[in-house]
């Protein structure tokens, strides 16, 4: 099964697959290409798997944030229109399931959460020190897995572009402080959609209590760990992360 994007001049997006719909959002730092191994496996359970390119840069500036992404995926999921959607959210992507669910909860089947924001993250800061130093930025990607060696060379090259980029870094900076002002937690108890959340044991981002949190605020959720996991499970274990979900989708 071929992972190609499709460019159709308003979207970039990934789509494999046919069956229940079920659309991938990549977090502030991430990629398309964050759910490659774990899309293939969702896709050939029998499930359509959309993904798309998050606006993190392209958006006017006053409407970047978290509400503003979350506004995009309303357009998104219209204009190809999708119907009784799970969503599946990482770090930011999360957040921005958990906005649009709020906002749209009759077109939302179900709701799957990996490291989400919306309770609490510990981002890089209000700002990037040392952002030309190459070496700090390496550390600092790296200590979003358990395993380092996730951190390629070409993430870690990816994330120094962006950081040393002023436009990039004003927009990573606005979206990161709307998250951390944009608190759900007197949503969540209305979220009555079954929803999965999928959390690495070792996440020092978005930590342990967070998931166990959303599991207290959200009335219909379950809680599966990863062991030797950070902030990205379907990067650091995507067979294990999408078989849990395969059987997870099943159930519901």
């Amino acid at each position: 099964m071929k992972y190609e994007t499709v460019k159709d001049g308003t979207y970039e997006y990934v789509d494999l697959g046919e069956g229940p719909v079920v659309i991938f959002l990549h977090g502030l730092m991430g990629a398309l290409s964050n759910f490659e191994k774990t899309a293939r496996i969702i896709a050939e359970a029998g499930h359509r798997v959309v993904i798309p390119s998050l606006p993190i840069y392209t958006l006017p500036l006053l409407k970047t944030s978290a509400k503003g992404i979350s506004r995009f995926l309303e357009n998104f999921i219209k204009d190809l229109k999708l119907e009784d959607v799970t969503l599946l959210g990482n770090s930011l992507g999360g957040h921005v399931a958990l906005i649009y669910t709020k906002n749209n909860p009759e077109l939302v089947k179900r709701l799957m959460l990996t490291g989400s924001s919306g309770l609490y993250e510990k981002a890089m800061g209000d700002t990037f020190p040392r952002r030309e130093d190459y070496n700090y930025i390496k550390e600092k990607t790296q200590n979003v897995f358990y395993d380092p060696a996730v951190a390629t060379k070409e993430l870690v090259d990816e994330v120094f572009e962006s950081v040393n980029s002023r436009d990039k870094v004003i927009r990573i900076l606005a979206i990161a402080k709307s998250a951390i002002r944009h608190n759900m937690a007197k949503d969540l108890p209305k979220m009555t959609q079954d929803t999965c959340l999928l959390w690495g044991k070792n996440d020092a981002v978005t930590p342990p209590e967070v998931a166990d949190e959303f599991h207290r605020l959200l009335p219909n959720s379950e809680l599966y760990w990863f062991d030797k996991c950070g902030h990205a499970p379907m990067m650091e274990h995507p067979v294990d992360f999408a078989n849990t979900c395969v059987q997870w989708l099943k159930k519901h």
